[in-house]
């Protein structure tokens, strides 16, 4: 029997393929990852299970009936039927429904989890095909990081460019003394990656920065959110706390005078209005740890020690994304920045915040040498945003790119997840760019110490207030 491999990916890592006489057979993890996927096992045995969807299936009321209420739906059977009938019964039916209710009336599912890579990416494929008949309606963002979608752009800027730019792993195994990790980083996150990964190296770094001598104190109701190999100091969290104890950290910097008033001063706005909320001048109640405690049942003696350490050592706060899935789940990833800039360490290796590392693989992987290409859907008229043309969001509050160096080390090294020495940050005011113009753009560049080329100023179109 003639067997080939074949090269190919999935969301959980890339991989060869062994076929024999047409059927995979076995699968094996490419040859450099150093940590593949044990979800790559499941691949054969999933391709001929009885639990696969190998047909086009109709709901038999629907088949019968047509469209149209229906008392039995979610009780009556799927019938199968040829992918001959199904795209003739789909053609119809969306003709029908364009002539008579128009794009606004079509929903544009798919949530975009079917297939590796962007050209058979499941989403946008579907929404460039509705595109095609007169446009559709589509939900906004993910499930997986909604709130912090729409929270951060107000904070640090552009979430799709801090997200890809976070730091690396490389760098964090090197710099940082002290992670603090709410909701842990959970490895079996780091397996899955949108369009999949070719190497999985979050167990190795995370396994060097402990033997440098790294400390890991995990803020989690799951011990296993973090490696036992890594030795973290476990704090039981009650889920759902996790703002009052960010606050109550922030407390203690306040009232120690552990914060960098510096670093606030220079590159953020709005501390004063976050410090009088904490300390309680604004409501009467101050976030102290023994407040805290009552609400996350860590003790407040644990978390005063634990903002002191912080202060004390290089110092990375990252936020799973776990934690902005809840009820005003923007706050988390809001008070991690906060907590980031009242350290001052934004902007110094290994310091400042994170949001991702341990919910997914691509988080803190060394960034490409080229841009990826990326392909615009096309916008119709029942797509584009309801909100008046005059008012655009402004995604960069007052920011601009920095060639000073900050613990040795050019800025752009950082990414950021730890930031820019001189990138402005908002920890309570939110912008809006002013009205009828769109956030506007001017750059120029200068050379970092190391010879790098960098972009030296971005600006909005905001007025300085």
């Amino acid at each position: 029997m003639a067997r080939e491999l074949q090269s190919h990916s999935s969301h959980w890592g890339a991989f060869e393929a062994e076929v024999a006489d047409g059927t995979v057979v076995a699968i094996h993890p490419y040859r450099h990852d150093p940590d593949p996927s044990p979800l790559l096992g499941n691949i054969v045995d999933s391709l001929r299970h009885r639990a696969r969807i190998a047909q086009p299936m109709i709901r038999a009321g629907w088949l019968d009936r047509g469209p149209g209420p229906a008392t039995r739906r979610g009780a009556e059977p799927f019938v199968p039927v040829s992918w001959a009938a199904a795209t003739d019964v789909l053609a119809r039916e969306l003709r029908r429904v364009y002539g008579e209710r128009g794009g606004p009336s079509v929903y544009g599912g798919s949530y975009g989890w079917s297939s590796a890579g962007r050209f058979h990416h499941a989403q946008s494929q579907l929404h460039r095909f509705l595109n095609c008949l007169g446009g559709y309606v589509r939900g906004e963002h993910t499930y997986s990081n909604g709130a912090q979608s729409v929270i951060m752009p107000h904070v640090v800027g552009s979430m799709r460019e801090f997200l890809d730019r976070a730091t690396a792993w490389s760098v964090l195994e090197r710099h940082t003394e002290l992670f603090v990790c709410f909701g842990g980083i959970p490895i079996k996150n780091t397996m899955v990656s949108p369009g999949g990964a070719s190497r999985h190296p979050a167990r190795d770094h995370l396994r060097a920065a402990r033997d440098r001598g790294a400390e890991f104190v995990l803020l989690s109701p799951l011990r296993d959110d973090l490696p036992e190999f890594v030795g973290a100091e476990w704090l039981s969290i009650v889920p759902g706390s996790d703002v009052a104890v960010m606050l109550a950290l922030a407390h203690v910097l306040v009232d120690e005078g552990l914060h960098d008033r510096a670093f606030l001063t220079r590159y953020c706005v709005g501390f004063e209005r976050f410090a009088s909320y904490v300390l309680g001048t604004a409501d009467g109640c101050p976030k102290t740890p023994e407040w805290a405690a009552r609400l996350s049942e860590i003790p407040a003696a644990t978390i005063r020690g634990l903002a002191r350490r912080m202060a004390a050592r290089r110092t990375l706060i990252n936020v799973n994304y776990a934690l902005q899935r809840v009820e005003h789940g923007e706050q988390a990833p809001w008070l991690a920045v906060t907590l980031a800039a009242m350290l001052g360490q934004i902007g110094l290796p290994g310091g400042g915040f994170g949001q991702g590392y341990g919910s997914l693989g691509y988080i803190g992987a060394r960034p490409c040498a080229s841009a990826r290409p990326r392909w615009r859907k096309g916008a119709t008229r029942s797509t584009r945003s309801s909100r008046s043309p005059g008012w655009r969001t402004c995604y960069c509050v007052r920011a601009s790119r920095s060639t000073s160096t900050a613990g040795g080390s050019p800025i752009p090294t950082s990414g950021w997840s730890t930031g820019a020495a001189a990138t402005r940050f908002t920890i309570i005011r939110t912008s809006r760019a002013c009205a009828g113009r769109s956030p506007g753009r001017r750059r120029s560049s200068s050379t970092t110490r190391s010879g790098r080329r960098w972009p030296a100023t971005r600006t909005s179109c905001c007025r300085r207030r």
